[in-house]
């Protein structure tokens, strides 16, 4: 079992910045690759960006390219999104998630990962 903590979520105005943590227990991160997900009121949730087991390979969906940067940190069983040039459509809450079954790549299906945390509100006012 894996235990997932996000932090560092809030209030901010549009243009502004936010890093994201999970932080991991219960098994070592490096072996799984890790994705950011997130759910805005009344939409559906989607995959925000996702890191394979080592860190040296990421993806990213076009609405956070060149804005958002998703980075880990094994040895210390953490997982960070920084996220830059924040707009109003950011709004959401979100998620980190790790992909137990597969162990490789980078996947954007929620169905494919299986442990989540319990997400934390990042709000930006325009």
């Amino acid at each position: 079992q894996v235990q997932l903590v996000e932090s560092g979520g809030g209030l901010v105005q549009a243009g502004g910045s936010l890093r994201l943590s999970c932080a991991a227990s219960g098994r070592t991160l490096s072996r799984y690759p890790m994705g950011w997900f997130r759910q805005a009121p009344g939409k559906e949730r989607e995959f925000v960006a996702g890191i394979s087991r080592t860190g040296d390979s990421t993806y990213y969906v076009d609405s956070v390219k060149g804005r958002f940067t998703i980075s880990r940190d094994n040895a210390k069983n953490m997982m960070y999104l920084q996220m830059n040039s924040l707009k109003p459509e950011d709004t959401a809450v979100y998620y980190c998630a790790a992909d137990a079954r597969r162990g490789f790549g980078i996947t954007m299906r929620e169905s494919d990962y299986d442990y989540w945390g319990q997400g934390t509100q990042v709000t930006v006012a325009s």
